[in-house]
């Protein structure tokens, strides 16, 4: 100890000397009452104050700057947190939903999810995580708790892949389910219409639109619309009906496949999507 304290000595004694004589006239000089020395202990003192503050200011606002980034950092987590919250209280009521539709139904529904969509104009399909693994075939219904969404077009080990309504390839069967009328239904590229309706036809806007028993592909009635209007009503013998689909194809997330089959020689007759060029 005594021989650090003789090096510190022989290296900073000039220093040390200079604190030690600062210190005592520090000291010395509020017992000067002599004005010259009042005036310069007044400015010493002042620009002691202004430094002071000037440096807690500074040291204030970098404390307070880094508060801030804290807090804007934890807000986003909690941001964060709250929106996956809010998917997950979503996610858990649409499960519940189709649990609870497929619980009210004796029809075999395998449970899928979409992993992609192609929301085309006219060549809209969705891909499912489900495939021949899971007995998964070409030409199986998919469908949610809203309605019908298209019918599945191919199929690999663990993926099909489904044409949706709004797809120009894909013609259904439907049925008014008030007047019992029966007509096909496509996708013109705008919307979803009955075709070539007779105008005698007891067809009426706000009728509910189903799947027809007499379809090749989708014997079992499924929802899928509404009548928006006719139209081509004044030209023609035959009138052309909107309909408003059920499902909103942009949202499709959980999804069922009707794990049911029509014939393939029936397939084959009518005009729809099954080995269509």
């Amino acid at each position: 100890m005594l021989r650090f304290l003789t090096r510190l000595w022989d290296n900073f004694k000039e220093y040390l000397i200079l604190i030690v004589l600062l210190i005592i006239s520090l000291l010395l000089l509020p017992l000067n009452q002599n004005s010259e020395i009042k005036k310069v202990r007044a400015v010493a003192f002042g620009t002691f104050a202004a430094v002071t503050s000037v440096v807690t200011d500074v040291v204030s606002s970098t404390s307070l700057k880094n508060e801030n980034e804290r807090l804007r950092k934890t807000n986003a987590e909690l941001m964060l947190k709250v929106n996956m919250l809010r998917k997950y209280g979503v996610e858990n009521n649409t499960l519940k939903r189709l649990l609870d539709f497929k619980d009210s139904t004796k029809l075999p529904l395998l449970p899928a999810e979409v992993v992609s969509r192609s929301l085309t104009k006219s060549q809209s399909t969705i891909t499912l995580n489900v495939g021949l693994r899971d007995s998964v075939k070409p030409g199986m219904p998919v469908l949610n708790d809203h309605g019908l969404i298209g019918i599945v077009q191919a199929v690999s080990e663990d993926y099909s892949i489904a044409r949706t309504l709004i797809n120009r390839d894909l013609k259904i069967t439907v049925k008014d389910e008030r007047s019992r009328v029966d007509a096909i239904m496509k996708w013109t590229g705008e919307a979803l219409v009955m075709i070539d309706v007779p105008k005698t036809y007891d067809i009426e806007p706000g009728d509910r639109v189903v799947t027809s028993e007499i379809s090749t592909l989708i014997s079992t009635p499924i929802p899928v619309g509404v009548v928006k209007e006719l139209t081509k009503v004044e030209t023609g013998i035959f009138n052309e009906v909107k309909i408003i689909p059920f499902v909103d194809f942009t949202t499709i997330e959980n999804v069922f496949v009707m794990q049911k089959v029509e014939s393939r020689e029936k397939l084959n007759l009518e005009l729809n999507f099954y080995n269509r060029k």
